[in-house]
């Protein structure tokens, strides 16, 4: 979501899925980061990518506040600074070795990571709650299609499913025409709405993606 021409905010997780001391792949419009909350609880983003053999950081591992290449153990602080080299007990390593870094925000049991330096937080979705989140093998406009619905001016796409309650969905382009959905409902929805709602979504981005291979949307 843009917030001004400087930069904008991602929604790439939900909160409950990135539980702490734990490291998840996500992707912004420049590409893929590590998402990972130190063991104290703190979320960060960091280039998908270890600075020594290349090695996928989000494939890594967590260990208090630093996250650990699953290659060689080289840890990286949050700021992005290499805290340690395994190999080299001794050695403090240079400043020069680093991981880029973007900025994380949680708002309403979402994690947003900027692009950029966007001007403003990241949008506070009142009177809705996360549900889950999944990713569709359709475009966002396959998924409008299959919810007889558009995507509105807060970005949100609300629609009414058979036997459910109405859904909120948050819809986030991918690569290859892939779609990622947060999905939301209203805060007083009952234990048997979520499921229903659960269900629904499924249903609907089964719907999307046969819309996107026929070639329909």
């Amino acid at each position: 979501m843009r917030s001004d021409t400087t930069g904008t905010w991602t929604p790439v997780a939900l909160s409950a899925d990135l539980p702490p001391g734990t490291v998840m792949p996500a992707r912004t419009r420049v590409g893929s980061i590590a998402l990972w909350r130190s063991d104290s609880g703190r979320p960060a983003a960091s280039a998908d990518r270890c600075p020594h053999r290349g090695m996928r950081l989000s494939h890594g591992f967590v260990r208090g506040e630093a996250l650990s290449c699953i290659y060689h153990g080289w840890r990286y602080a949050q700021a992005g600074n290499c805290l340690r080299i395994p190999a080299h007990p001794g050695l403090t390593p240079p400043e020069t070795i680093r991981v880029a870094t973007q900025q994380v925000e949680e708002v309403g049991g979402v994690i947003w990571v900027a692009v950029g330096e966007p001007a403003d937080r990241p949008p506070q979705f009142d009177n809705l709650v996360p549900l889950r989140s999944l990713t569709a093998n359709a475009g966002i406009a396959a998924m409008e299609t299959a919810a007889g619905a558009k995507t509105g001016t807060d970005s949100l796409l609300r629609t009414s499913q058979k036997n459910s309650a109405d859904l909120t969905l948050l819809l986030v382009a991918q690569e290859q025409d892939q779609t990622l959905i947060h999905v939301f409902l209203d805060r007083d929805t009952t234990a048997s709405q979520r499921v229903s709602a659960s269900r629904a979504v499924e249903t609907l981005r089964r719907v999307a993606e046969e819309l996107q291979a026929k070639g329909t949307a």
